[in-house]
């Protein structure tokens, strides 16, 4: 007679599992997303149809107004005769986008807002004027040398900040 016994098979076992795992996340995610008002959603941006992708990172605190200062707001573009030999690049290093400004008083880094002028938008100092360029002056880059002589020259404040 033979003593050999056939080992049982895990498998079935592992298809009930993975199954009532389905039916669990199918079930828990269609209640997460009945219950979801706006204020959660406002955290959140529509990547696809059914699809979010958070905006906001926890161990990256919202920036908070650390100090305001007076400022004459000019603007400039890439154009050879507004910047030296090298006009796509700051003086940080990085190639010119939105967003960038150039400042001689403020560190590489800094974010800043212009309220008055832009809201909430955050611009970073990227860029660093010419020397006779006082410390008060900021200047915008912008894709468009025509763009940037309607911009002209405004005087506002700007709020710097940190966390």
């Amino acid at each position: 007679m033979n003593s050999y016994k056939r080992p049982k098979s895990w498998a079935p076992y592992i298809s009930i599992l993975i199954f009532f795992g389905i039916l669990f996340s199918v079930y828990y995610f269609s209640e997460a997303e009945e219950t979801m008002d706006l204020d959660t959603i406002s955290d959140f941006a529509i990547v696809q149809e059914n699809s979010l992708a958070s905006l906001s990172n926890p161990n990256d605190p919202p920036l908070k107004v650390v100090s305001k200062m007076p400022a004459i707001i000019t603007a400039y573009s890439s154009t050879p005769w507004q910047t030296d030999d090298s006009p796509f690049i700051t003086a940080s290093g990085s190639r010119v986008r939105e967003g960038i400004i150039a400042n001689n008083y403020l560190s590489f880094g800094t974010k800043v807002r212009i309220p008055e002028i832009y809201g909430d938008r955050i611009f970073t100092v990227e860029d660093r004027m010419n020397w006779r360029k006082s410390n008060y002056q900021v200047d915008i880059w912008f894709t468009d040398y025509q763009q940037a002589l309607v911009f002209g020259a405004q005087r506002t404040h700007i709020e710097i900040l940190g966390k």
